[in-house]
């Protein structure tokens, strides 16, 4: 009676899975100790986990962030490495759209200009009115098709392995630096009356980071810089195009993809995003300079 008593007290204190209370274990996770069965059980590098402790911290003790597939420059993997490039192509054929439908109101609202006198609107406009919007309202503009239909291609070109290198939090954070400093540029040396726009400067932008980054996993170089001489002579040598802008995106872009590619992985962050910052910052000195010339 005694014994039956004990045997029965003593099946009573053994443990049991915390997820199949029916079955005895003589296991607990490493990290909770909670009992778990053979079935519930996860190798980990020391001894066994609970499949809600691999879930939460991917079985190494820290986030399950910290553990996620990250970019050369540090960014998150994600299952469409090319999603934001396709969204700013989209974005720019929308407003496309929306210049051959409302025609020039619409367009001489948002390009970027100087200061100038606009019969259409019979007032001035421009960025030294304190339009500032136009810097970059006007990296999403485009004079014609051909316009258009030559950025969007080399934007799909250069812009979807880049993003998938950097993602997407740094490549746009890349796209746009390049852009406003594009525009910055021609804000300051072009003439108050002369229009600009066109997605280019932050194209440009990307096409310095590929070469940075190119350069960084010691790819071979002539077929980009190939590239990149053909788009300068059009550059300079076809009358209407805005240089500056592409000057402005093409020097934000090597500094910031310099940045974005070479920091190292305990300071990466800080390094990445503050080298953005302080272009940013030049953008805002240039725009207030040149307002002030203008003022």
């Amino acid at each position: 009676m005694d014994q039956a008593a004990s045997s029965a007290q003593g099946a009573q204190s053994s443990p049991v899975c915390y997820r199949h209370p029916d079955r005895e274990t003589g296991i607990r996770c490493t990290r909770c100790e909670r009992p778990i069965c053979p079935e519930c059980m996860v190798s980990a590098s020391v001894g066994f986990q609970c499949p809600d402790c691999v879930r939460e911290g991917s079985g190494t003790g820290h986030p399950a962030t910290a553990t996620q597939p990250r970019t050369l420059a540090g960014g998150t993997v994600t299952a469409d490495p090319r999603l934001l490039t396709k969204v700013l192509i989209g974005l720019n054929l929308a407003f496309f759209v929306v210049q051959r439908a409302v025609g020039d109101s619409f367009t001489e609202r948002f390009y970027l200009i100087g200061h100038a006198y606009v019969p259409l609107f019979g007032s001035f406009e421009g960025v030294a009115e304190g339009q500032y919007y136009r810097l970059l309202t006007a990296m999403f503009l485009h004079g014609g098709y051909i316009h258009i239909a030559f950025n969007m291609l080399s934007l799909w070109w250069i812009g979807g392995p880049l993003e998938a290198a950097l993602g997407r939090a740094r490549y746009l954070t890349l796209y746009v630096v390049s852009g406003l400093a594009g525009s910055a540029l021609t804000y300051l040396l072009a003439a108050p009356n002369q229009g600009s726009l066109g997605a280019s400067g932050a194209i440009f932008g990307l096409f310095g980071a590929t070469a940075v980054l190119m350069r960084r996993l010691n790819y071979d170089m002539r077929p980009v810089i190939a590239l990149l001489v053909i788009n300068l002579i059009i550059t300079f040598g076809v009358p209407g195009i805005a240089w500056q802008a592409h000057i402005g995106g093409l020097v934000a872009g090597v500094i910031t993809g310099y940045a974005m590619v070479h920091a190292p992985r305990e300071h990466r962050s800080l390094i990445q995003y503050g080298t953005s910052a302080l272009v940013l910052v030049v953008v805002v000195v240039l725009t207030v300079l040149r307002t002030s010339q203008l003022s």
